[in-house]
């Protein structure tokens, strides 16, 4: 069995549909071998496919000391270079040597105050020396420290101190104030004296075999927000911290380096930015808050300070893309990580001439240690859709699973799970949320192996990176349609002016959910709700393009520098896409707006206001359409809603409206004009609103000749077909504003045009046979008809040799369809062989032209009739997905091109057989089996277990129809809800 997969090419690169042809014959192989398997397990990998997503995308071991602690690998750094300086603030500095003496003496301190191995010592100081020798003093103690961020609410600390339970807090004596009172010993930082041997505090290394220590201990306890609004304190042993900062690939940091470190200590960056220069002998710049918000400031201490390699959440980033541009030109490496990057700020970057050596995108939830993949961005690409956040770094393993975890193939969106040794313990004190997100790691070969799973959502490019997809929860679901923001989101990023975008789903009033943006605007530009809706319109769904955009001084920032969302305000009136305001005029538009008001939430309503653009939607101007009818006793279509959305031109529409009456229509005399079917008006719409669309539906067809060929006989079948057939006489014209057929006199004839491409046999000439017939097929079948004049079917022959042509025949689809061209096919056959022979037309009379089936169908379709076949697919596709979401490879542009290709896909005559075999035993038919295996995949690539499959029917329901050419073919909309637990029988 031999078929095709059609694909739009603006849309696919070729490589994606031959692997999606591929999944489909490895799900329709799994369906043949055991049909008692649930189809959420068929597996859409090939061996070689799965081995490459899970081993070979995956193989990132690399030596690292997992054995080891993190203040051994310190005390290293020291014994190698004991007067190198380790760490430097605004108040002093500290060599390798004189900072581990410190925290041994504050180590030796807590020891005595009955500090055990596994103990939590709270830490609550700004970035300081202070805080370097307090997380050492605590490691080396044998605890785990709990960093707690001054700034952050008082019920919040006391939340995080009654859940960690540590056993000391570690506090600088003027934030003292900011902690709630606890029953510990609390130990003021700056107080005790560290800076020598006085008070009988050794400083010598504590005795690791003495205290018992091993590197699967937890090094600290971070806390991350949750989503029920409570802090998770989240377990990292210290060997997920080797795995990061020792011998990893993405950032060798070495003793030239000078790392700055900005991270808040609470939050995970933090993690790279101490350990990565201590561990590896490179000195440590501390930045306070003061100077990291000052841009200027900070640009000067980066320089000063000989930074070589800094952090920055993407949020900063994009505001100092600009003003650090000299300290980013002297660094050795830039990560960026915490959000989604923003490409204009990175392309910034690139343009320059001097730039960091090392420009990397950052991925990894505290979860996992800081980064759990990294990309450095060496280019951006014309048509990037976003910045891929790379491959997993040393030691780590990253898989994408469907919702029944399953890997997924290449291109295809999955959540991210992640494994390695930088997986977390767990939770503190939530061990039902551990089990729920710290799964069993089923595709790793060492014992106990688990991975995280992070609720994102990424796919796997063809070169092993990773795009990222956003947040599990940034998929909404709104009115039936299922959107993801940050596809809006990077759109809006695209609009002239604007330099940030967010998009959020927010109550209007109860039930009434709609989009807003937030955005700010670059320097000196005033952006127009307005005029963005305009331009995301081209691009967008209209369901897409957010209700209100309000613009910010700039987005409201968590302590850790991310996007605060939640302090996000609720949209003004002016948020929303108003026209210049005109006042209603007149009794209806008065009382239309009075609707639009109540319906829309607004307190004012000008004439010429947008419905949508004021946040209506299908599901309010459905509303309208019923408010409309009860106010003023009128019946306005929909569609008229959509026409004329302005308030002055649906008002124009009430006041021309009537009492909603079904008129019956009538067979139509031959004399007056002919109407068109049902399919042919809307083929014609589609081609008078988009006439680059024409190609699209042309259709060609090719017939090899063998033998002498009668050129006589064959000019008289083709001449005889056209006079059989009015159809192919057909043309299209308006009277009184309507489409209309029109048929020319049966004398017309076929008009073919002959090649001769038989000086063309010889290798030595420019162009060979088969490469002009190509070129010929092509031009032929994309040479533009005219509905309006004709004739819409045309044909090429092409001689070859005395006994072998080539006749070409195109037909647009108005006229024609598959069915069709086997008719014309056979009667070309049929006519040939008797003129050739000197017989008459064998073909029978027709006894109906197409035309009598388009006034038939005008006449039949209406009524109760017309009802009942709309209130059937209301009911079969009601809350059906309004898109089928496939991943591309590319977005779709603001104008479809039309332009598509095509791969091959032959299944063996064992696999076909097995397929027939199959539907046999259950009851159904080939058809029916290629359909549940088709729909299985395209629920698996889109994510979505209700999917909706257009097949053509050939539509010919009475038997004298069946001889006709003609545009009967119509597409059923088939809702099938492929369910993961059930069986493929």
């Amino acid at each position: 069995m031999i078929g095709s997969l059609e694909y739009a090419s603006d849309l696919f690169e070729r490589a994606t549909i031959e692997r999606m042809a591929g999944h489909l014959q490895v799900l329709l192989e799994g369906m043949v071998a055991d049909d008692q398997q649930a189809v959420a397990e068929l597996s859409l990998l090939s061996c070689e496919q799965r081995r490459q997503v899970l081993e070979s995308f995956n193989d990132t071991a690399a030596a690292y000391p997992a054995d080891k602690l993190l203040h051994q690998l310190f005390e290293e750094q020291v014994a190698q270079q004991p007067d190198a300086l380790a760490v430097v603030d605004e108040t002093g500095s500290l060599t390798y040597g004189e900072l581990n003496a410190r925290a041994n003496r504050l180590a030796h301190y807590l020891i005595g105050l009955g500090i055990q191995p596994d103990d939590r010592v709270a830490i609550c100081a700004q970035r300081s020396l202070e805080m370097v020798v307090g997380l050492l003093g605590i490691l080396k103690a044998g605890g785990a420290y709990v960093p707690l961020d001054p700034g952050y609410p008082s019920e919040r600390l006391r939340y995080m101190l009654e859940d960690s339970a540590p056993v000391a807090v570690l506090v600088q004596a003027a934030l003292q104030e900011c902690l709630p009172a606890v029953n510990v010993p609390q130990v003021v930082l700056d107080s005790v004296d560290l800076s020598s041997g006085t008070g009988g505090l050794p400083c010598g290394n504590p005795d690791l075999d003495a205290l018992g220590l091993t590197s699967r201990m937890p090094a600290y306890v971070m806390y991350t927000s949750g989503s029920s609004g409570v802090p998770k304190g989240v377990l990292i042993e210290h060997r997920s911290v080797l795995r990061l900062v020792i011998n990893n690939p993405y950032a060798r940091i070495t003793t030239e380096d000078c790392v700055a470190h900005g991270a808040n200590t609470a939050f995970d960056a933090s993690t790279w930015e101490i350990w990565s220069a201590l561990l590896n002998g490179a000195k440590l710049l501390v930045v306070s808050q003061a100077t990291l918000l000052n841009a200027a400031r900070l640009n000067h201490v980066l320089i000063e300070g000989g930074v070589t390699a800094l952090w920055l959440t993407a949020g900063l980033f994009n505001e100092y893309v600009d003003v650090l541009a000299a300290a980013f030109s002297r660094l050795r490496y830039l990560l960026v990580g915490g959000d989604v990057l923003d490409p204009v700020s990175v392309a910034k970057v690139l343009s320059r001439a001097y730039r960091p050596r090392h420009l990397i995108n950052g991925y990894g939830p505290t979860e996992t240690t800081t980064f759990a993949s990294t990309y450095e961005i060496h280019a951006l690409s014309d048509n990037s859709r976003s910045i891929p956040i790379g491959r997993p770094i040393g030691n780590t393993r990253i898989y994408l699973l469907d919702t029944h975890g399953q890997p997924v193939p290449i291109g295809v969106s999955g959540e991210i799970h992640i494994g390695g040794a930088g997986v977390a313990r767990g939770y503190l004190n939530l061990p039902e949320l551990t089990a729920e997100r710290f799964l069993d790691d089923p595709f790793s070969a060492e014992p106990a192996a688990r991975m995280y799973r992070s609720g994102d959502l990424g796919r796997w490019l063809a070169d092993g990176n990773i795009e990222y997809l956003g947040r599990n929860d940034d998929q909404v679901k709104l009115r039936g349609f299922r959107i993801e923001l940050g596809e809006i989101e990077s759109r809006l990023s695209e609009c002239p002016g604007v330099r940030e975008a967010v998009v959020l789903v927010r109550e209007h009033r109860p039930g009434d959910k709609r989009l807003v943006a937030y955005l700010t605007a670059r320097e000196g530009v005033e952006l127009s709700a307005a005029q963005l809706r305009e331009q995301l319109s081209q691009g967008l769904a209209e369901y897409m393009i957010p209700s209100a955009f309000v613009t910010l001084a700039r987005f409201p920032l968590t302590p850790n520098g991310k996007l605060d969302r939640r302090a996000l305000p609720a949209p003004e009136d002016d948020a929303y896409a108003s026209r210049v305001y005109e006042a209603p005029a007149g009794d209806v538009e008065h009382a239309l707006a009075e609707i639009w008001q109540v319906l829309l939430g607004l307190e004012r309503v000008g004439r010429h206001d947008h419905f949508f653009e004021l946040g209506g939607h299908s599901l309010l101007a459905v509303q309208l359409v019923s408010r409309l009818r009860q106010r003023f006793e009128v019946e306005v279509a929909l569609r008229d809603v959509f026409a004329e959305p302005t308030l002055q031109g649906l008002a124009r529409q009430v006041a021309n409206a009537r009492l909603s009456a079904q008129t019956p229509l009538t067979q139509v005399d031959r004399d007056l004009p002919l109407p068109l079917s049902w399919a042919q008006q809307r083929l014609w719409f589609l081609n008078q609103l988009d006439r680059a669309a024409g190609a699209a539906y042309h259709i060609p067809a090719g017939l090899r000749l063998r033998g002498r060929l009668d050129r006589d006989a064959l000019q008289a079948t083709l001449d005889r077909i056209v006079a059989r057939h009015e159809t192919l006489r057909t043309h299209f014209a308006l009277h009184e504003g309507q489409a209309i057929q029109v048929i020319a006199p049966a004398t017309q004839g076929f008009a073919l045009v002959t090649h001769d491409l038989r000086a063309l046999d010889s290798a030595a000439q420019h162009e060979t046979q088969h490469e002009a017939v190509e070129r010929l097929a092509r031009e032929e079948a994309l040479a533009p008809f005219d509905l309006s004049s004709g004739p819409l079917i045309r044909g090429r022959l092409v001689q070859l040799s005395e006994t072998e042509h080539i006749l070409l025949v195109t037909q647009h689809h108005i006229v024609s369809d598959g069915w069709s061209t086997g008719v014309l096919l056979h009667e070309i056959g049929t006519l040939y062989r008797a003129f050739s022979q000197g017989l008459a037309d064998p073909l029978p009379a027709l006894a109906f032209q197409y035309v009598d089936y388009a006034a038939w169908q005008r006449q039949w379709l209406q009524g109760e009739t017309l009802q009942t076949q709309v209130d059937f697919w209301r009911q079969h596709l009601s809350g059906a997905p309004a898109l089928l979401e496939l991943p591309t490879d590319h977005r779709r542009p603001p104008l479809r091109s039309y332009a598509g290709g095509r791969v091959s896909l032959a299944l063996s005559p064992a696999l076909t057989a097995g397929l027939r075999q199959l539907g046999q035993r259950h009851g159904a038919t080939l058809f029916m089996t290629l359909l549940a295996g088709w729909s299985s995949l395209l629920s698996r690539f889109s994510g979505q277990d209700d999917v909706v499959i257009g097949t053509p029917v050939a539509n010919r329901p009475r038997s004298e129809l069946e001889s006709l050419i003609g545009f009967f073919v119509n597409t059923l909309a088939l809702r099938i809800r492929p369910e993961g637990g059930l069986s493929v029988a």
